[in-house]
């Protein structure tokens, strides 16, 4: 199949398969006028990819996640540590944003908003300090 039929396929822009290609994530073949060529199991890799690109795996992680996916001889337990990796990297993120969203939740109660200059979250941005 072309690589249109692949994106409806897959449910990935075509310019996403490309990039993959690229990067050496799927590599179809290649027809006789040189067009690429996706057979239903690239089609599968892209979906793969797709759906761990949604769950937050960096490409990176995509490429290992592929490759212990196609190793029929991979132990679970290295699957289980990228994605446990994934999810403490997840929880740090979550508790990052929560201190920022306490942090300006916190300026903007201070502030009055009102037509005077003063402005508390001004002058926080504008603290020199580290």
């Amino acid at each position: 199949m072309n690589i249109g039929e692949a994106s409806e396929q897959s449910g990935l822009p075509s310019k996403t398969i490309r990039y993959y290609e690229d990067i050496g994530l799927i590599r179809p073949d290649r027809g006789g006028n040189g067009y690429r060529d996706y057979a239903a199991s690239d089609v599968h890799k892209l979906r793969f990819l797709q759906r761990s690109r949604g769950l937050g795996f960096s490409v990176e992680e995509c490429r290992q996640l592929l490759a212990l996916y196609e190793d029929k001889s991979r132990a679970s337990a290295d699957v289980k540590g990228i994605a446990e990796a994934k999810l403490s990297e997840i929880d740090r993120k979550i508790r990052e944003l929560t201190e920022l969203r306490r942090t300006l939740e916190h300026l903007v109660h201070a502030c009055h908003g009102n037509d005077r200059p003063d402005c508390p979250i001004l002058e926080e941005l504008s603290d020199s300090a580290p």
